[in-house]
């Protein structure tokens, strides 16, 4: 099979391309540089003849979204739409990746894939659209949800906080905002395997199970990095104020993923634990 993989060179696009290249499948990167999505004809030309299509692209700047939402419509609305629009007409199998960021993160247990979408912010906002176009499409599709992600390819929240830990000799990590720690590696076979078992169409959540705040995951990357724990210090998010909020509960459910039949990722301190040499290896 012919995969298309837009994206390709970001954090999770990058692992997507690696996971592919392990198969015998035919893998086209492309990037920004090689696929205009916002030319409807660029995209048509791009998934003529593929079997499946992977949307890593977007604009995932949380903060700088809210004062450059067109922006990020553009990249999180408007280029999925073009794209499943021309999935549609090809008759190609389109997957959409989005965020926990759609929910207000007021839940006291898991999100289900069906629950109902309500963003807080700019960056949300988008990805719910983008989530909408690609469904209005009527094309064959899935939109995989994922969060607090990692990985070795780019910024993320580990590679920071173990240069800032070794910077300052300590750092204040906020301790009342719940997620799931999710690496990139684990995301791509979900995707790939979600694809092999013919998944039906409709949402699925990607993330590691288990849940931990970002000051207990702090703990564990400092820990990683050959550090001590404890110069990783608790602190609230009303200290710690960022332009766009942060949902204070991100856990998603994976009954959908269970549901096709596709293994879950497991528990994040042992997924950390397998990826930290990895993605800290140049931090």
């Amino acid at each position: 099979m012919r995969w298309v993989v837009v994206g390709a060179r970001g954090m999770l696009g990058t692992d997507v391309v690696e996971r592919l290249r392990q198969t015998d499948d035919e893998v086209v990167p492309l990037d920004r540089t090689d696929l205009d999505l916002g030319d409807p004809d660029a995209c048509r030309a791009a998934v003529v003849g593929a079997g499946a299509v992977v949307n890593c692209a977007a604009y995932t700047a949380v903060d700088d979204a809210e004062t450059h939402e067109a922006e990020a419509f553009a990249a999180n609305a408007v280029g999925p739409a073009n794209l499943a629009r021309a999935a549609a007409a090809e008759g190609v199998r389109l997957v959409q990746v989005s965020t926990d960021y759609v929910f207000d993160g007021t839940a006291a247990a898991p999100y289900a894939e069906d629950a109902a979408p309500a963003p807080r912010g700019a960056y949300g906002r988008t990805k719910v659209a983008g989530e909408w176009a690609v469904a209005a499409s009527g094309g064959d599709h899935l939109v995989v949800r994922t969060a607090w992600l990692y990985g070795a390819h780019g910024s993320s929240f580990p590679r920071t906080i173990a240069r800032l830990a070794r910077e300052r000799g300590g750092v204040d990590v906020v301790d009342d905002q719940r997620g799931q720690p999710t690496w990139t590696v684990d995301v791509a076979d979900v995707v790939v395997r979600l694809i092999e078992a013919g998944a039906p169409r409709g949402v699925y959540h990607a993330t590691s199970a288990g849940e931990t705040t970002w000051f207990g995951f702090a703990r564990e990357v400092v820990a990683a990095a050959g550090m001590d724990p404890e110069i990783v210090r608790p602190t609230t998010s009303e200290k710690f104020v960022r332009p766009a909020a942060r949902p204070a509960y991100s856990v998603l459910g994976d009954t959908a993923v269970r549901r096709a039949g596709v293994e879950p990722i497991a528990d994040w301190s042992g997924r950390w634990a397998a990826a930290a040499a990895a993605v800290l290896a140049e931090s």
